[in-house]
């Protein structure tokens, strides 16, 4: 059967050249097109539902004054209309001027345009296997987040719907109440007066009508007077100050949150230029600002500058507070903030000048760059170990044990990477695959873990769902993950066997995988409404489904099939993205939401908190999956030995909604750096109720001395 076809297709005398499509097996055709036509009955009743409620919202707002009026009227009962009667009896005051109704927009839904088919080649393409175990996972771990967003843009949609459906009832109701105060007439009063008698007789159950007119324009629907406008986005609740947080340390946590969201936007700003190189590869003529020189520069600045020292701030509060005691040495810490900025400083130049370690992915700092970050985390290991050690509480908390762990085996790693006794030949490929693995999954991931396990009860006010499952997610974790390094070089020289374990690794990972995201699903149950409450909750339940989700695409990544398919292609910049930024980066915005107002006493902007997390979510999807979809395409070509630049041409759609969804990611960074800045803004205007209170206090002091 062939598997690219052509033909000429004609619109308004225009020939377009169809676009070449894969081949599927039978079987899976059928199963596609049930599962299309089920989602598509599916949206069919969603939308049928959502426009019967805009069609009722419609129907009580249409029809002009007297229309709206005289439906009002048609629902008055005896009980309102002694309510009327006996105000205009007492003389009823004129009501005040009509509050203007909401003018609000109801909803904006952003229409992806579905991704252009035609970049496909010409030629004949083996068919995907679409029964292999990878393929199946990654299409459902796919599936999960959509049909979340689905069901969450619906519950969205008909909660606006219905808040802006009270509004406007509200506003009716209050034009119909001024309407009815503004009548004096005698024969219109004596029209109420008829009308309730009719109703009271009908009450009665003896007589449905009386013989007079029970068609009347009296009667009173309670009417609001709070803002009829729609807002834009729901108030959530303000954080807690805690007054016994040492002043000094929260002044070291500042500086590492504030240093870390300076890397972020830096870093993220270079990867902004890179995703426009893709599009416009002749944008610059400088060597300082060449793809190879620049990309490293963004990963390195996100790694270590971003995420490193975000972590290690957070950890700076954490640690201290769940053992009940001070900082060891707040000198270390500052050093060690010092240290880490120096080495991403230093390697940001060194690696725009072309000096680097050339020994792979996400080790490009040499190694006296990279000997600051070293001893940094040996200063903060032992600072921690040390208040640990004084703690006042008999438990070492679950949160300490995955921190300590994480800058113990980064030390190791580090020693591994960059001490040159194995780094020749395929020893450097395994240290390779073993560091680069290590850093995100021992360093970032099991630090942030331990993050969550702090931070997620103290916004939930409830416990962590079970201890157990959490150390079990540990030490699976430690057992499984430290395999996993060579799943990235499949089919390579390395031993076969070695290859394999990595492989059983990576499957393993699901165990730790899946006891964490229980764990932390868990703890919501009982207490999934102060979410809708909560700007911080949003970033840890994305944060928590991007862990599983993301984490489960590595373990279908790692085997041979999807390997041969994947790997050397954006499905892996797509991945590393998917964890990095959807976990990690969510992880760690909310927990700093979380921190912030409680170190000092500044709330950041609901609106552009809610703006940060949707131009991060929605730009975190415009990124990946176009990138996972255009890079399964590319991978079968190279399968079938079609040639390379027929891929680039490929790709090219691909990129583009990269770029687009690098954007909005850049924006909802601009976003967060301004609601840090408000945050640790200190206008002495914003507190004026608590210098009135200092003022009143002290001149009652004063009395009770003069006395």
């Amino acid at each position: 059967m062939t598997l690219y076809d052509k033909a000429n297709l004609s619109l308004v005398g225009v020939t377009l050249q169809a676009p070449n499509i894969y081949s599927l097996q039978l079987g899976w055709s059928e199963l596609a097109m049930g599962a299309l036509v089920v989602m598509l009955l599916v949206l069919l009743g969603v939308l049928l539902s959502l426009y019967r409620r805009v069609a009722a919202i419609r129907n009580s707002i249409q029809g002009g004054f007297d229309n709206r009026i005289r439906r009002q009227l048609s629902q008055l009962n005896g009980r309102q209309l002694d309510t009327v009667l006996q105000h205009k009896k007492q003389g009823g005051q004129k009501r005040g001027t009509l509050a203007a109704s909401g003018k609000a927009v109801l909803l904006m839904m952003a229409l992806l345009a579905g991704l252009p088919a035609w970049a496909q080649p010409d030629g004949a393409v083996s068919g995907i296997a679409w029964g292999s175990a990878g393929i199946v996972i990654t299409l459902v771990l796919i599936l999960i987040p959509v049909l979340c967003g689905l069901v969450l843009m619906v519950v969205k949609i008909r909660r606006t719907l219905t808040r802006y459906q009270r509004r406007q009832h509200s506003a009716l109701a209050d034009e119909f109440a001024q309407y009815l105060d503004g009548l004096t007439k005698k024969e219109e009063l004596d029209q109420l007066t008829s009308r309730k008698s009719a109703l009271d007789y009908q009450l009665t159950n003896t007589e449905l009508a009386g013989d007079g007119d029970v068609h009347d324009r009296r009667g009173l629907v309670a009417s609001a007077s709070s803002d009829l406008n729609l807002p834009i986005a729901a108030p959530k609740k303000r954080a807690v100050r805690r007054p016994n947080i040492d002043s000094n340390l929260a002044k070291l946590v500042l500086w590492y949150i504030g240093t870390s969201a300076f890397w972020l936007l830096f870093g993220t700003t270079v990867g902004q230029y890179l995703g426009i190189k893709f599009l416009a590869p002749d944008a610059d003529q400088l060597s300082w600002l060449s793809f190879g020189r620049l990309r490293p520069v963004h990963t390195n600045a996100v790694f270590w500058g971003w995420a490193s020292l975000g972590m290690l701030g957070l950890g700076y509060y954490i640690v201290p507070r769940v053992s009940n005691t001070s900082i060891a040495n707040l000198r270390h810490g500052w050093l060690s903030l010092i240290l880490i900025n120096a080495t991403v400083v230093l390697g940001t130049v060194s690696l725009m000048a072309g000096i680097n370690n050339g020994g792979g992915e996400y080790r490009e700092y040499i190694w006296p760059v990279m000997l600051p970050f070293a001893v940094a985390l040996v200063l903060t290991l032992t600072n921690f170990l040390k208040t640990i050690a004084r703690r006042k509480t008999t438990e070492i908390y679950i949160s300490n044990w995955y921190m300590i762990s994480a800058i113990i085996f980064t030390i190791v790693i580090a020693l591994v990477a960059y001490l040159p006794f194995w780094q020749n030949g395929l020893g450097e490929i395994i240290v390779q695959g073993y560091y680069m693995h290590q850093g995100v999954g021992m360093w970032f991931m099991l630090f942030t873990l331990g993050i969550v396990y702090y931070f997620l009860p103290q916004q939930l006010n409830k416990p962590i769902y079970s201890y157990s499952l959490g150390i079990l997610a540990f030490w699976t974790q430690i057992l499984f993950y430290t395999l996993i390094g060579t799943h990235h070089f499949i089919f390579s020289a390395i031993p076969w066997w070695l290859q394999t374990v990595a492989i059983v690794g990576s499957a393993g990972m699901a165990i730790p995988v899946v006891a964490g995201t229980t764990n932390f699903l868990m703890t919501f149950k009982g207490a999934w409404y102060k979410v809708k409450d909560s700007y911080t909750l949003p970033f840890f339940l994305a944060g928590i489904i991007f862990y599983f989700t993301g984490s489960m695409q590595g373990t279908a990544e790692a085997f041979r099939y999807t390997n041969l398919i994947w790997h050397f292609t954006d499905f892996t910049v797509a991945h590393s993205h998917l964890t990095m930024y959807g976990i990690i980066s969510f992880l760690l915005w909310g927990s700093i939401y979380a921190v912030v107002p409680r170190l000092t006493g500044q709330e950041p902007p609901q609106l552009t908190v809610g703006a940060h997390f949707w131009f991060s979510l929605i730009g975190l999807m415009f990124y990946t999956v176009p990138l996972m979809y255009g890079s399964s395409l590319r991978g079968l070509m190279w399968m079938d030995g079609k040639p390379f630049i027929d891929s680039v041409v490929l790709m090219a759609p691909y990129w583009l909604w990269r770029a687009i969804g690098g954007t909005l990611m850049w924006l909802s960074h601009l976003l967060f750096a301004y609601n840090l800045y408000k945050m640790y803004s200190t206008d002495k205007q914003s507190n004026i109720v608590e210098e009135a209170l200092e003022k009143l206090t002290g001149n009652d002091a004063q009395v009770t001395q003069t006395k």
